[in-house]
């Protein structure tokens, strides 16, 4: 103890070099969840740790966090492309992420006060070099939370928000806010805290809440790419599309809201040359054309890369996205069943879908427009549908089915969530479809769902199981005594189950 008491070394085991070498050294390389896990625990030890010379500890976490970016990026990849994770697989991999970087982002909060605390401290001085870096670190880790959050449509708290300004404003206000760092060691290009930030800014902007997390994740990707483009200003400059206050703990407002009075801590920014450089690039994605320097974590097709692409150049342009269709508020329940299969016996007629209509969940309708319905779900403790998802609805009172997609979803509170429904169909009708080479002596027909509304004179689109689409194949049916033959034009898109078609329809006899 009196050894202790005259030593200058912080009395935690990762104050002493050589432990903290034989630690980070220990970090398991085969097992990234009991590695972060690992590396998680030492961080909270951390919280308590008043010590340290600020420098010492910025330096003991900044090698545990560089020891753990392997197993985060690892556990990141597993959350986002596993087909097959059971529910508490996929909340167990959230929550070790999403709080990994809550506690590093903390700490890194940490040295930043103390050196602001104790200026004049012999630790504060060798701690400047630093600056750039920790606050670069600290905004990184504030916006890997704000995605995290958005893997699961979840609200943003205003806590996140000040967490994303409060150190942009310190960088800005040091006159570091610029200076170029290296994020992570093997990262590749520069960054600086005024970047990240604003990538954080753009993010929010750019509605994630019709993506999915795959999607979220290479919008993320998309929008670091053409970062460059953006404007961002302590003016308000004619062109600007976006503003927000700093110090609030609200997020970025399109500029259609104008701000009350101008505060010394708003910034504006609007995309610049990013829209017309990320329009300029899609012909060529259509092509099958990736740019080979574009960092997007993997290789991608181009099909799984465009829909993103698309997204965010509407949520970039100088204009905001304007509704197809006047929403009219309203109060109604609605039963709806999930999936594809349910949806095609619910099509199938009146004697297949007295069965399903008993085991249909409740919902309610918020608003109602020509092209689909705003829905409230209070029971969040029941699995909610997923972006893309098939589903079919019945209005209470009424006796007609409606077919739609999930295209939105957004959770409001801990208790309530918003889900935004495109109507695909009010009067589709289930056919069993056969490959015209097969002929109808073939067994294995394949369901389909036939879309009435929204089609080219002399065409067809079908709803199809996942996998169902062949451009080379031509399908036929039998309705109301006719036969058709539907020859392949072109595949619409695909959701959580199923995938559209469009088909050149005509009568053969």
């Amino acid at each position: 103890m009196m050894l202790n008491f005259f030593s200058s070394r912080p009395n935690h085991p990762l104050g002493d070099a050589k432990e903290l070498k034989r630690i980070v050294s220990e970090i398991p390389l085969d097992n990234s969840l009991k590695a972060v896990d690992e590396v998680y625990g030492w961080f909270e030890s951390l919280q308590a740790a008043d010590d340290f010379r600020v420098d010492h500890f910025f330096d003991v976490v900044r090698q545990l966090d560089e020891a753990a970016q392997v197993h985060v990026r690892r556990l990141s990849r597993d959350y986002l492309h596993s087909p097959r994770l059971s529910k508490s697989e996929e909340r167990r991999l959230w929550t070790m992420c999403y709080n990994y970087w809550g506690e590093v982002g903390s700490l890194y909060a940490l040295c930043l006060g103390r050196s602001q605390r104790n200026p004049k401290d012999k630790g504060t001085e060798a701690f400047k070099s630093s600056l750039a870096l920790v606050t670069a670190r600290l905004v990184a880790a504030r916006a890997a939370q704000l995605k995290w959050v958005e893997y699961r449509y979840g609200p943003v708290g205003e806590d996140l928000w000040r967490g994303l300004g409060q150190p942009y404003r310190v960088a800005e206000a040091g006159g570091y806010a610029q200076k170029p760092v290296q994020l992570y060691p093997g990262q590749p290009g520069m960054t600086n805290v005024a970047q990240q930030y604003l990538q954080a800014l753009v993010f929010s902007s750019s509605s994630m809440d019709s993506l999915l997390p795959l999607e979220i994740e290479l919008a993320d990707r998309l929008i670091a790419h053409f970062l460059s483009g953006f404007v961002f200003s302590a003016d308000c400059l004619p062109d600007s599309v976006y503003w927000i206050d700093t110090a609030s703990g609200s997020p970025p407002v399109r500029m259609a809201r104008q701000p009350g009075s101008l505060l010394p801590a708003m910034r504006f920014f609007s995309p610049g040359t990013a829209a017309k450089a990320l329009n300029e690039l899609i012909p060529g994605v259509e092509r099958g054309e990736v740019p080979k320097d574009m960092n997007l974590g993997g290789e991608y097709p181009a099909k799984v890369l465009l829909p993103v692409m698309r997204h965010l150049s509407i949520y970039w342009a100088a204009e905001p996205p304007q509704r197809e269709h006047a929403r009219h508020v309203v109060k109604t329940r609605i039963a709806v069943l999930r999936g594809f299969d349910d949806s095609f016996t619910v099509f199938a007629g009146d004697v297949a879908r007295l069965g399903k209509e008993r085991t249909a969940e409740s919902w309610v309708v918020e608003n109602v427009s020509l092209g689909g319905f705003g829905a409230g779900l209070d029971d969040l403790g029941v699995e909610w549908p997923g972006i893309g998802s098939l589903i079919s609805m019945q209005p209470e009172g009424g006796d007609n089915w409606v077919l739609g997609v999930v295209r939105r979803y957004n959770k409001d509170s801990d208790a309530h969530a918003s889900v935004g429904i495109q109507a695909l169909s009010r009067n589709a009708q289930s056919v069993e479809l056969r490959p015209r080479a097969s002929g109808f002596s073939a067994t294995g027909a394949i369901p389909g769902i036939w879309l009435h509304e929204r089609n080219i004179p002399s065409e067809a689109r079908m709803v199809l199981p996942n996998g169902s689409f062949d451009v080379r194949e031509s399908l036929e049916f039998v309705h109301d005594d006719r036969r058709y033959l539907l020859t392949p034009v072109e595949f619409e898109e695909a959701g959580s189950g199923f995938e559209i078609g469009r088909y050149r329809e005509s009568v053969i006899d």
